[in-house]
């Protein structure tokens, strides 16, 4: 007898995973397919809504018809910017099995679904997912009852950090570090010490020419801007949205990032060199993946008034401000804007290393 989907409890999984899951999920509907997210089984790996335990408007948005779920601000902004994040990634693979590479590495992989997706295009493939035990356990048992079971080139790699190394963890399972290899390490940096980002860049850059891996970064700005939050200062009309972010945050706290514009030279003292990096919500990152067939942008008038609050709120803080200190408030302020900048990027180990 097949497995039954029935609600599925989600308690004691990431919170940040349902949560990017379900903007994933709501931006698969997107009715223009030129800006649509192409990750059709997110919704189907979360299960029913009633069983998230998540209470916020991009998961309630998944029970609510699509342009008015995009009328919310805050699930307008996470459905863009994981639109954004899927197209890019989803790309960097096509480009990688495309060049020769027959290995695929998914760190942190929550509810990924490109082994499932991408089914014909890694058939010649193996792939490895790496994830928290209970989160690897409620995967597999999502993909049974939703998908009808895994591929058989996928691997699952329950890791227990505390227990032991990752390329013990992955040695077990027949992973082959000589081989070239595209490693996807989605929404992962941001909530690792700097140790361990290291190290698993360093890793990255043990295997052979033609691996690459795709990653998100913040910047230490943002990091320190989450560190210091005071929601008793914060502008009243989103006080409520910066509350929840907050709130879902509290077990899984955003501690690592780089000096903007400093992702190049990190990486290059890692044994990785940057092939290509796109800000989220950047011009050129709008342009290609935001962009509908007739121009308008995906989410365009809930990020409209997004911005249009952001600017109240900027010049709020401006006229509060002594006369004298206000143009500095306000370059202050610019700066702070082009500090928080969230990007996505590729990195590759170079075919020629020196030493």
């Amino acid at each position: 007898m097949p497995p039954v989907d029935t609600p599925a409890n989600t308690h004691g999984l990431s919170k940040t995973a349902i949560w990017v899951a379900a903007a994933r999920a709501i931006g698969a509907r997107e009715p223009d397919l030129q800006v649509r997210n192409p990750d059709d089984l997110a919704g189907k790996l979360l299960g029913e809504s009633a069983g998230l335990n998540l209470d916020h408007p991009v998961v309630a948005g998944l029970g609510q018809p699509y342009e008015t779920a995009m009328q919310d601000i805050e699930v307008a902004s996470t459905v863009r910017a994981m639109t954004e994040r899927t197209r890019f990634i989803d790309a960097a693979l096509e480009r990688a099995v495309a060049s020769g590479v027959r290995q695929v590495l998914v760190l942190g992989a929550g509810f990924d679904s490109r082994a499932y997706r991408f089914r014909e295009l890694l058939a010649g493939a193996r792939v490895f997912e790496v994830d928290r035990p209970a989160t690897s356990a409620f995967k597999r048992r999502r993909v049974d009852v939703a998908l009808q079971g895994p591929p058989s080139n996928l691997t699952y790699v329950p890791w227990d950090v505390e227990q032991e190394g990752l390329v013990e963890a992955l040695a077990h399972q027949g992973y082959d570090l000589t081989q070239p290899t595209f490693v996807i390490m989605e929404g992962v940096t941001m909530y690792v010490q700097e140790d361990a980002v290291r190290a698993t860049f360093r890793f990255v850059a043990a295997h052979p020419p033609g691996t690459s891996i795709v990653f998100d970064i913040a910047t230490t700005a943002m990091i320190e801007g989450f560190r210091n939050m005071d929601l008793e200062r914060t502008p009243p009309a989103v006080r409520a949205a910066v509350e929840r972010l907050m709130n879902m945050l509290l077990d899984e706290p955003w501690v690592f990032g780089i000096a903007l514009d400093g992702e190049q030279e990190f990486l290059a003292g890692l044994g990785l060199q940057l092939r290509e990096m796109l800000t989220v919500g950047g011009e050129e990152s709008v342009r290609r993946y935001l962009t509908r067939s007739d121009g308008t942008t995906m989410g365009a008038e809930a990020h409209e008034r997004a911005l249009a609050m952001r600017r109240a709120a900027q010049e709020q803080a401006v006229a509060m401000s002594a006369p004298e200190q206000r143009e500095k408030v306000r370059q202050m302020l610019r700066q702070q804007e082009l500090q928080n900048a969230y990007r996505i990027a590729e990195a590759c180990v170079p075919s020629s290393r020196v030493g």
